[in-house]
Order: structure tokens, then C-alpha cells, then sequence
């Protein structure tokens, strides 16, 4: 097990979770399938040993802070839209296994990366889906089916409320993961979040002596259904962010 876990282990503490041996393992089995394939394909610019257990996977754990208390688990349904290496969808697994997880990514080969860690740590109800977001939210398995939203650094809030809320039930919710300044991206989704069906709920900031910047989680409540003609076709949301 990597000595560098002992902050990820202080700092789930603080978020009120305790680590057992088991899942500080399954972090640690992480951690090496991760930075070995990242030899291969590009997964994360972050893989130092000090900051791995901090900078993604404490991080991940932080949308926590968003939940009620205690923390919702079994059958919960939670969508991790432009997963990339996993994060934050399968540190939150690893913490709550009772959650039925789906994890949306685009690269074939980073998704290869994601079954092969599912399988790897033994994951149940851990779905791997390749494609778009623009696509995949007019898919009837998917679109307004999930509890709990969730995306860590995928594009600026006015493109990513069109990419995640239409994944979202109503009376279900979206966490997006920011860092810095983000008082101006805020006010600008206003519009995209109400015309999406959502309504700003919180803005939370996260500290942690861990993680040692300002980090931030926009939590967006869904109120309303989402149009039919949302999401855009691909690359569209980003290029042309509703205002």
C-alpha cells in the first residue's frame, strides 16, 4: 500500500469517512493500473505518488461535501459524464459500492482503461459507455435516468450544464468540480442552467488542508425537464454555449 495514502486517508476523515484496509488497497491497485497504462495513453498529467492519492482521488471524494448526511448508497443511480481516467465515478464507488454507476467516455482506448480497472477492482453495476455526451443524452437508457450527475474538468459550466443535466431525473442533482475563479462562469450559465430545467442550489467551497487550493463544487438541482432539442450535436454546446 502507497505511504502517500495517509493523506487521502486524513482527508476522508474530515469528509467524515473513515477508510478501511480494503478500500486503501483498491486506491492503492488505483494508483499503479493508472500510471502504468499512463505510459500508453494520455490518462492524467498528474502522476507523482505524493499527489495522485490528493489532487484525483481525495478530489473526487469531495463531491461528498454536496450529499445529505448519511450518505445515500444503495441503488443510487450515478452517471460520471467524460470519466477519462475514472475520476470522480470510481473513487465515489469505491466509498459507496452500493451505487449503480455509469461512466460516459468518448476515447476508445480510455474507456479500454476503464473496463479494465472495473474489472480489475471487481466493480458491480459499473457500466462503460463510449460516446458523446450530445449523443448519448438522447438515448432513452440514459437521458433524465440518473439520481446523481457528476463531471470533473470537462469544459467551462455554460457548455457543461448542456453536456450533464439532460442525463439528470428530475428531483435529481449535478455536481460539477471547479477550480479558481469561477464567479464569472457562474453568472454566465444562468441562462443555460434554467433553460436546461435546473436551478442553481449551492455554491460549496471545499477545504481541505490536503488539497491546498480553492476548489469549489457548483451543485445544480433538476426542477424541470429538459427540452428535447438538448443537448446540440456534437461539439455545438462548446463552441456555442447557450447565455
Amino acid at each position: 500500500m502507497l505511504a502517500s495514502m495517509e493523506k487521502l486517508t486524513s482527508g476522508a476523515i474530515k469528509l467524515g469517512f473513515p477508510l478501511s484496509s480494503g478500500q486503501l488497497e483498491q486506491f492503492s491497485i488505483y494508483y499503479r493500473e493508472l500510471t502504468t497504462w499512463n505510459k500508453r495513453i494520455n490518462l492524467t498529467r498528474i502522476t507523482n505518488p505524493q499527489e495522485v492519492p490528493v489532487k484525483h482521488f481525495l478530489d473526487s471524494l469531495t463531491i461528498t461535501l454536496a450529499f445529505s448526511r448519511p450518505l445515500p448508497d444503495t441503488g443510487l443511480r450515478v452517471i460520471d459524464v467524460g470519466s477519462g481516467a475514472g475520476l470522480p465515478g470510481i473513487p465515489l464507488k469505491l466509498l459507496l459500492p452500493g451505487i449503480r454507476l455509469v461512466l460516459l467516455e468518448a476515447t476508445r482506448k480510455k474507456a479500454a482503461f476503464l473496463e479494465h480497472i472495473r474489472d480489475r477492482l471487481g466493480l458491480e453495476n459499473t457500466e462503460i459507455v463510449i460516446g458523446r455526451a450530445e449523443t448519448v443524452g438522447h438515448d432513452s437508457r440514459y437521458r433524465e435516468a440518473f439520481d446523481l450527475v457528476l463531471s470533473r474538468a470537462v469544459a467551462r459550466l455554460p457548455a457543461l450544464v448542456e453536456l450533464t443535466l439532460p442525463f439528470c431525473a428530475i428531483g435529481g442533482r449535478f455536481i460539477a468540480q471547479k477550480k479558481g475563479a469561477i464567479t464569472r462562469e457562474i453568472d454566465e450559465a444562468a441562462g443555460a442552467i434554467k433553460s436546461l430545467g435546473g436551478s442553481l442550489r449551492e455554491i460549496k467551497r471545499v477545504e481541505l488542508e490536503e488539497l491546498g487550493d480553492e476548489r469549489y463544487l457548483i451543485v445544480i438541482d433538476k426542477v424541470a425537464p429538459t427540452a428535447g432539442t438538448y443537448p446540440r450535436r456534437p461539439g455545438i454546446p462548446v463552441k456555442r454555449p447557450l447565455t
